[in-house]
């Protein structure tokens, strides 16, 4: 049975590492809390996926920065604010007619604003910066 949960959980640390993949491209996607799941998943079955993830040049230090409370850095909260308005102001104009739905998706957009304000900004690294 050990066997069973650790392939089910390497799985699902594999789909919420897919999902935070494509959530750096769809703002209704949040990115870092489908890597944070992957880690949670991959820390329950796999040391090495898990090593892995946070070793990653991409989401590595990003995820790593996040964890430990050292915050994201301004460019990349100025990213994810543009793309989740750009994206979030597509589906509220022109992809959405039900204006409850509409309703609901700038309410999403003002919280995850907010949430991105507020996390502590970070000096930005020198070299290779994450998205």
């Amino acid at each position: 049975m050990r066997d069973f949960t650790k392939i089910v959980f390497i799985i699902l640390g594999s789909i919420c590492v897919i999902l935070g993949l494509i959530g750096t491209i769809v703002p209704l996607l949040p990115t870092t809390p489908f890597l944070l799941l992957a880690a949670f998943f991959y820390g329950k079955s796999s040391y090495r996926l898990q090593q892995w993830l946070f070793n990653n040049r991409v989401f590595g230090p990003y995820l790593t920065d996040y964890v430990e409370g050292r915050g994201i850095s301004i460019k990349n909260k100025a990213f994810t604010l543009i793309i989740l308005w750009l994206g979030m102001g597509y589906a509220i104009f022109f992809a959405i007619s039900n204006l409850l739905i509409r309703m609901f998706l700038l309410l999403i957009a003002i919280c995850v604003t907010i949430h991105i304000i507020t996390i502590k900004t970070i000096e930005q690294k020198s070299g290779n910066d994450s998205s």
